[in-house]
């Protein structure tokens, strides 16, 4: 089992990192949302809860004596302010966004559903523990992000015609 654990806690840091791109990914987003006030209060929440997810994997870490990489964060960082920047000049940046947190929803999902099999495998009942409440907040988080992709789209073509508009 040396080898399932030299990879569980490679996919223990790959989750931390991406835990921290998150966090980068949504305090970028929230500093832009004016217009869509139900979206940034989720969005504010969800980020609550990631800091507390990238805190429990970090604990995970120090207790497998392990350390976060700091080149997996540090490029997740750049990651995600490359990704923030992106959307700074489009005007459609809102719907954009809402389709990339979805999609980053779904990732993690995945990779916390492979924690899961990786750590019961190991018989490590307290980090199964973790990742299932982490995976059932990202799992609430995907399934609000679905139901208000059509509200946010509609919302958005509404304005964005009103100023169209309002221009002429």
């Amino acid at each position: 089992m040396t080898h399932a654990i030299v990879h569980f806690r490679d996919w223990l840091r790959d989750a931390h990192a991406m835990e921290v791109q998150a966090i980068a990914l949504l305090s970028a987003q929230i500093a832009r949302i004016e217009n869509y006030p139900e979206l940034r209060e989720r969005l504010e929440l969800h980020l609550a809860q990631t800091e507390g997810h990238a805190s429990a994997l970090q604990s995970l870490l120090e207790r497998a004596q392990d350390s976060p990489s700091m080149l997996r964060d540090v490029a997740g960082r750049v990651t995600a302010a490359a990704q923030g920047m992106s959307g700074i000049m489009a005007s459609d940046e809102v719907v954009k966004a809402t389709i990339a947190a979805y999609g980053f929803e779904h990732a993690e999902i995945a990779r916390y559903l492979v924690l899961i099999a990786a750590a019961d495998e190991l018989g490590d009942t307290e980090a199964v523990d973790v990742f299932r409440r982490i995976l059932a907040e990202e799992q609430v988080m995907a399934d609000w992000l679905a139901l208000h992709l059509d509200v946010v789209t509609r919302l958005y073509l509404v304005r964005d015609e009103r100023d169209l508009l309002s221009k002429r």
